[in-house]
């Protein structure tokens, strides 16, 4: 099913009004597949690299719409279908897809190096963006997000079990949303032009 043109005209023509508004009533927000953030509180510690070495701060994302996922290169599943997701929640988005900011956090800054890092998610969409750390610095980011993952020996390597969940932050770098990795491109379009409406 595609998205009504009232649902797309509800993400463009009011996100201005949204962003005037702010989310004051954050904790009564409405989504129809996602969970509700506003009442927790998550994400409050980001300070990571990009690929380039640029420091990044929840502040840099303000008056976007950043997503966060987090998982690694070498992941054989969820993360390679999470950002496909993401590329096809972009699509369906339309003109307001360009304030979508996806953010692709790595658990395995050992063999994610930044040159792996970049062109992995470049390979999806030149606008997704990757960041990077230290082991402690990634562990700090990935508990403030209460983001759970582990090495799982495999062979002589080892792979990593991790939270699949994508979490998404209104204009001011509040968290909002979170969206679970089986919920469908179509669904998160949705919730997400509700959060731009009231955010």
């Amino acid at each position: 099913m595609n998205l009504t043109r009232r649902q797309l005209l509800a993400g463009s023509g009011l996100l201005t009004l949204g962003s005037l508004a702010g989310c004051d009533k954050g904790y009564f927000l409405d989504f129809k597949y996602g969970k509700n953030l506003s009442p927790e509180w998550i994400g409050n510690q980001l300070n990571l690299k990009t690929t380039q070495g640029t420091v990044r701060k929840m502040s840099d994302y303000w008056w976007m719409m950043p997503m966060i996922f987090f998982g690694f290169t070498q992941c054989p599943a969820v993360c390679p279908t999470t950002l496909a997701r993401a590329v096809q929640i972009k699509r369906l988005m339309g003109t307001v897809g360009d304030r979508l900011q996806v953010v692709f956090i790595t658990l395995d800054p050992e063999r994610d190096t930044p040159q792996v890092l970049e062109k992995y998610v470049k390979t999806f969409d030149p606008s997704f963006e990757a960041l990077t750390g230290t082991p402690e610095e990634i562990a700090a980011t990935a508990k403030a997000f209460k983001v759970f993952y582990e090495k799982i020996p495999e062979g002589d390597s080892y792979t990593i079990s991790h939270s699949s969940t994508s979490y998404v932050a209104d204009s001011r770098g509040n968290f909002r949303l979170s969206l679970a990795h089986r919920l469908t491109a179509q669904e998160c379009t949705e919730d997400l032009l509700t959060l731009m409406e009231i955010c």
